[in-house]
């Protein structure tokens, strides 16, 4: 995984509706990366339709939230249409970004991380999950963002 305190690569990826996104693009507020290993598989959608269920308490919190994976971005439009989700679903199909946040598995799609960035681009926060089966909750998340904001 990327080392806390370091600066996290900028980069630009296709969301669920085509359009180009950047990190850069959320300069000044916090991002909260959402590394996960596939599109419509069980865990992955209960892991993202929780933060979805939640979102505005990631909104208070001031935090923006970006889903990535290495499905294409016509996986992330099914995905994304199919679950109503308010924030970006991105695709990192040439697997770029989930290298240089190292967040790709030996399988070769993204494992399941998180990288917390403050509002000044620095990595507060990075964590994998050993077990594929395995997320972290809202309120988990939260409290990570919460400890950024003191």
């Amino acid at each position: 995984m990327i080392s806390e305190g370091s600066i996290a690569p900028d980069f630009s990826l296709l969301n669920q509706r085509g359009e180009t996104v950047s990190l850069s693009d959320f300069k000044g507020k916090k991002v909260l990366l959402v590394f996960y290993p596939g599109d419509n598989t069980p865990v992955c959608t209960a892991q993202l339709c929780s933060y979805r269920d939640n979102f505005s308490a990631f909104e208070q919190a001031g935090v923006q939230i970006l889903g990535i994976s290495t499905d294409s971005p016509e996986s992330k439009k099914n995905f994304a249409e199919k679950h109503q989700f308010p924030f970006p679903i991105l695709s990192d199909s040439d697997k770029q970004v989930s290298k240089k946040y190292g967040a790709l598995s030996f399988l070769g799609v993204s494992q399941r991380a998180y990288v917390l960035i403050d509002e000044d681009g620095i990595v507060r926060y990075a964590h994998s999950e050993l077990l594929p089966v395995v997320y972290r909750s809202v309120d988990e998340l939260l409290s990570k963002v919460q400890a950024v904001s003191k």
